[in-house]
């Protein structure tokens, strides 16, 4: 049985859009995930540790046949495979970040995984593309659909769309 997938990536280290579509990339060679759609690219301002680059971030929907824990040892293999440390510091720049916002109508709370993303109703960068993509998706554990959670949004860094650089 599939299931729909929600997917936050982010990059603020060496060439963000291209580490973002990479990741898209190599999530799409995986032959249990399928239909991926994605949101513009939009910067923003770091949110905790503010002494660091601007972030790149996106949202991607899929639908995937493989476990919410399947599905993050692959997000794993992504994130090192495009030289993302195993080991780093929280809110430090990162080449790449890739985060399960929602899994279907999955709960789940362990300490290597929760969803839906404990954070993504307080972070504007997510909400902003998430809004883009599909705003009248509802999270059935905080009773609100994405465009809703924006309105509410207390995060006021500046999140602008991204505009794509033409190569000459």
């Amino acid at each position: 049985m599939y299931e729909l997938v929600i997917l936050s990536l982010g990059s603020n280290l060496g060439d963000r859009e291209e580490n973002l579509a990479s990741a898209i990339t190599l999530l799409g060679t995986f032959n249990a995930i399928s239909n991926i759609k994605g949101a513009s690219f939009y910067e923003s301002e770091p949110l905790y540790n503010t002494d660091q680059p601007k972030f790149l971030n996106t949202i991607i929907s899929c639908n995937s046949s493989l476990t919410p824990f399947e599905f993050l040892d692959i997000i794993k293999h992504i994130e090192s495979s495009l030289g993302r440390l195993k080991e780093r510091d929280k809110n430090h720049p990162r080449i790449i970040d890739i985060d399960i916002l929602c899994y279907g109508n999955s709960y789940i709370e362990t300490d290597e995984l929760i969803i839906p993303h404990p954070q993504l109703m307080f972070r504007k960068f997510v909400l902003l593309p998430f809004c883009e993509l599909m705003p009248e998706y509802k999270i059935e554990k905080i009773g609100s659909t994405i465009s809703e959670l924006l309105s509410l949004c207390p995060d006021r860094t500046k999140v602008i769309k991204h505009i794509m650089e033409k190569n000459a």
